[in-house]
């Protein structure tokens, strides 16, 4: 049985950099049997990103839309995973504004990270939480899933631009205060494909490149990435194939070859 000391040597051994921004998507049932459960495996993030900045997705992009407008910012579950879940509720977390797309941050600066996210009319824009990411050099630990679940490369994907990612037009949602005001916030939609099924192509250039690397938390496989040096091979990636994630199909080699030992 894993416990709250072993899954802290576990975030030693990944050599996650604690005085740093740590981004986590998670699988709570990869990670096996821990004495005290989901709030064992949150109390040992949270001690071991003390002194930096803790972050967790709380979306909630399953069921807002414009049948269902309002976003409450106290109330609304995650979508994507107990562990996000029960952190957004805890002491000291504060949650961004976005509707869709919000995340929950606990440490250093937390509440200027999330910040000016409901300002936005795009999932993942540049300006708000996924883009400060890059600008605090953040890590990526994927606990238990791939790169299939990381949000950060929608984010890629929008500041390039790439056409059909989102709707040309808006729909109406709200986000909604806790003392009851309600904020307007016009939103364009991931559309089309669920391209993000198919971000599991670039995980061997990943891995060769160094953009990432994969060790163990718990009885599930860690996936470690920098955001800086992915956000740089994607965009040289996608500058070369826009489409590259428009099917399911593996990368071709020679394509793949190219970006092994780029300088990144």
């Amino acid at each position: 049985m894993h416990t709250k000391k072993s899954l802290l040597d576990d975030l030693k051994k990944l050599s996650i950099d604690r005085n740093g921004t740590l981004l986590v998507h998670s699988s709570m049932k990869s990670i096996g049997e821990v004495e005290g459960g989901a709030d064992t495996v949150l109390d040992a993030l949270s001690e071991y990103m003390e002194p930096g900045l803790l972050v967790l997705p709380t979306h909630t992009w399953s069921y807002i839309n414009a049948e269902n407008p309002r976003f409450y910012v106290d109330d609304s579950p995650s979508c994507v995973g107990i562990l996000t879940e029960l952190f957004r509720k805890r002491p000291g977390v504060v949650r961004s504004l976005h509707p869709t797309h919000s995340v929950a941050a606990l440490g250093k600066d937390a509440e200027d990270f999330i910040a000016g996210n409901e300002l936005f009319d795009t999932p993942c824009a540049r300006g708000s939480s996924w883009g400060k990411l890059l600008d605090r050099k953040a890590t990526i630990m994927l606990i238990g899933v791939d790169l299939t679940r990381n949000t950060f490369i929608h984010g890629v994907e929008e500041w390039i631009d790439i056409p059909g990612r989102l709707t040309d037009t808006h729909e109406q949602l709200y986000t909604v205060l806790s003392d009851g005001t309600e904020i307007s916030i016009p939103s364009r939609r991931h559309c089309g494909k669920i391209w993000s099924d198919h971000f599991w192509k670039v995980e061997d250039v990943f891995l060769k490149s160094g953009v990432m690397y994969i060790g163990q938390f718990g009885d599930a496989q860690a996936r470690v990435c920098d955001t800086v040096s992915m956000t740089k091979l994607l965009f040289h990636m996608l500058s070369i194939d826009p489409d590259l994630f428009s099917d399911n199909n593996p990368l071709d080699e020679d394509f793949a070859k190219q970006f092994i030992d780029i300088n990144l």
